[in-house]
């Protein structure tokens, strides 16, 4: 790992059409560590990113727009944030980062501590939505576990500051969570269904057979049923069976599945 971590920001519709004359033009941001770690920028241009370094990662800080030629200055930190790991967007404003005794929420202007029940309650992986203020998170409250199979989700309210705990009698993985056209909460279990949940209340309200039941693996590399969305479509893979499944989120079915020449691992999808 080098010394420095460095985040290149540039508007991804232009690059497109910037390819035959070169890259889009960019600002760039480096961290006074390298780390495991996430930048937002925000619509204002402000830039939102993790603070830390090899050993220990702590928080969040906001840092000003990029001036001609200079270097962003820090307008806020919040060292809250044990373990910050993952971001997911809120909403239109909320940006959420995971940590290791809950959930660190900027929005309007500031931070907020949305602290776990348990001592030790991470939520390192998140999904967020535009239609909805709550944020999904996987949770696990075994701070010595070599792998923790989680059957509890944490829905965390942007806008009341409120924590629900879900537990959906199914483990997953951290390749489960996602998010539906409306905002829906989706969570792909190791019994094989794809769980749709009420962020606002917690309320599972369907639950959609696609894989074979599966155990998440305990090399975090290893393939793994892994749920990808697109609009009011869900993409699962099955690396057992070398398939990939799409179900309509709007009528709860499988509409098509198709084989893979090779084991599927990670999954994600483009537009246009």
């Amino acid at each position: 790992m080098t010394d420095q971590a460095r985040w290149r920001v540039f508007t991804a519709d232009r690059l497109g059409a910037a390819l035959e004359s070169g890259l889009p033009a960019t600002s760039t941001y480096t961290a006074p560590a390298a780390h495991h770690g996430v930048a937002v920028e925000l619509a204002d241009g402000k830039l939102l990113v993790t603070v830390g370094d090899e050993e220990a990662r702590s928080g969040v800080a906001l840092l000003g727009v990029a001036p001609e030629g200079r270097a962003r200055a820090e307008i806020l930190r919040s060292d809250d944030c044990p373990g910050v790991h993952g971001e997911a967007v809120a909403g239109e404003d909320a940006v959420a980062f995971g940590c290791e005794d809950g959930m660190l929420v900027y929005k309007e202007g500031k931070f907020s501590k949305i602290s776990s029940p348990d001592p030790y309650g991470r939520m390192g992986n998140q999904a967020g939505s535009p239609k909805s203020p709550v944020v999904l998170a996987d949770y696990k409250a075994d701070k010595d576990a070599v792998l923790e199979r989680p059957t509890r989700i944490s829905l965390v309210n942007t806008d009341s500051g409120k924590l629900k705990l879900v537990d959906l009698g199914t483990s997953y993985s951290f390749r489960s969570l996602g998010r539906g056209p409306a905002g829906e909460a989706l969570v792909l279990g190791t019994d094989g269904a794809l769980h749709v949940i009420n962020p606002l209340t917690g309320a599972v309200t369907n639950s959609i057979p696609v894989v074979q039941a599966w155990q998440e693996p305990e090399v975090w590399q290893n393939p793994r049923p892994t749920l990808f969305v697109q609009g009011a479509t869900a993409y699962v893979s099955d690396p057992a069976a070398k398939k990939i499944h799409a179900v309509d989120l709007k009528s709860g079915k499988v509409v098509r599945s198709a084989e893979l020449e090779h084991v599927p691992d990670e999954l994600t999808g483009v537009t246009g």
